[in-house]
């Protein structure tokens, strides 16, 4: 009798879902340590533990980018804004974007989905329910990305949100907070927390 319980809590323990990754934060939330881009402090600043990006008087856009590359990994973060923004997380190489906030090209909301530059937004990797997961504009969003091999799957407040999977884009490179050209706009994000996979 004893065999089949053993079996059981084999097959049981099989089955159990792997742990999930520990993420851990990647800025200090006092300074751009470990960070780099031409002309940050007029872009990127932290206050109170928040990072902030706004674009200059000119709307010349900017990119922070890490120092460190990354491969496979899993990022969380809050964010807000207000009005209207073009932002998001550029990782891998070649590149491939989180998009956050109102598309240049398209002119609508493309929050949760990736840009992989021409074309654009693949359909498949739209994040087309966004609108309904999200709170409304100035509140604090929790975003989770995960990138594994050649699958991408975002997270909007706890919820799946699109999984795309492209194996063009198989590089580590720097990630990358963008503030885009051509418009005004503010941006913050807090609890930026990443684990290598």
């Amino acid at each position: 009798m004893r065999f089949p319980l053993i079996l059981i809590l084999v097959c049981l323990c099989s089955s159990a879902p792997a742990a999930e990754p520990e993420l851990k934060p990647i800025f200090n939330g006092r300074d751009l340590a470990g960070w780099q881009s031409s002309g940050s402090g007029a872009f990127w600043r932290f206050e109170d533990g928040i990072l902030i990006g706004e674009n200059d008087a000119a709307f010349t856009g900017n990119m922070l980018r890490s120092e460190k590359s990354y491969g496979d990994f899993v990022i969380e973060f809050h964010v807000r804004w207000t009005g209207e923004i073009d932002s998001g997380i550029e990782f891998r190489q070649p590149v491939i974007q989180l998009q956050l906030g109102v598309s240049r090209s398209l002119k609508r909301d493309m929050s949760g989905s990736f840009y992989v530059g021409k074309p654009g937004y693949p359909e498949p990797g739209q994040a087309k329910d966004a609108a309904a997961l999200m709170k409304p504009n100035g509140e604090w969003n929790t975003f989770r990305l995960r990138a594994e091999g050649s699958v991408f799957t975002v997270w909007i407040n706890g919820t799946q949100a699109v999984q795309f999977t492209d194996q063009g884009f198989s590089g580590p490179a720097p990630l990358g907070f963008q503030i885009h050209s051509g418009l005004k706009m503010k941006v913050e994000y807090r609890n930026i927390r990443l684990a290598e996979l």
